[in-house]
């Protein structure tokens, strides 16, 4: 009669086990398939956890900062921002954290002191239980973009006051 007892036991930690195990088993694939994704996204990404630090970080993002992904991984995200930036930072990570998505556009420095400019967005991530379990961290590099808006605006400048210039010379030969 024992042994029947401990057959039954068993059998039902055997049950318990399997269906443990496959629920294990696809949220790892699913994991290993969404790094690969973000691995090859040509803009930046990053998981950042539910603690506030970087979990992976795609080499593009990485670039931009001048760094390599292994690197930053570990560090609390918003290190990543300019000082004064911070302040905007936690503002949208507070409206990402109500609505679910926030944007914003924000320097960042890079690890040679330089800055980048980049649009940036926060995805809020939550699992089965509706627990925030961290954010996806989106972004642009919009660096090279910023600095050639700056250029023509220096050029349209240069080019009013040479049109200024000209007039005033054509009305002096006028007279």
């Amino acid at each position: 009669m024992l042994w029947l007892y401990l057959l039954f036991a068993v059998t039902i930690l055997v049950i318990v086990l399997r269906r443990v195990l496959r629920r294990q088993t696809p949220l790892t694939d699913e994991l290993y398939s969404k790094k690969v994704a973000i691995d090859h996204v040509h803009s930046g990404a990053a998981w950042v956890c539910g603690d506030g630090k970087i979990g992976s970080m795609n080499p593009a993002l990485a670039t931009s900062l001048g760094a390599r992904p292994e690197e930053l991984v570990g560090q609390d995200w918003y290190l990543i921002f300019n000082e004064r930036e911070r302040e905007r930072v936690k503002e949208a990570y507070a409206q990402m954290l109500l609505v679910g998505i926030a944007s914003l556009d924000a320097n960042m420095e890079r690890m040679d002191g330089s800055k980048a400019m980049q649009n940036v967005v926060l995805v809020s991530v939550h699992d089965h239980k509706t627990r925030f379990v961290g954010h996806h961290c989106l972004t642009v590099d919009r660096t090279r973009e910023k600095m050639l808006e700056s250029r023509v605006q220096e050029l349209t400048d240069a080019l009013e006051h040479l049109n200024g210039a000209l007039e005033r010379v054509q009305s002096a030969e006028s007279r």
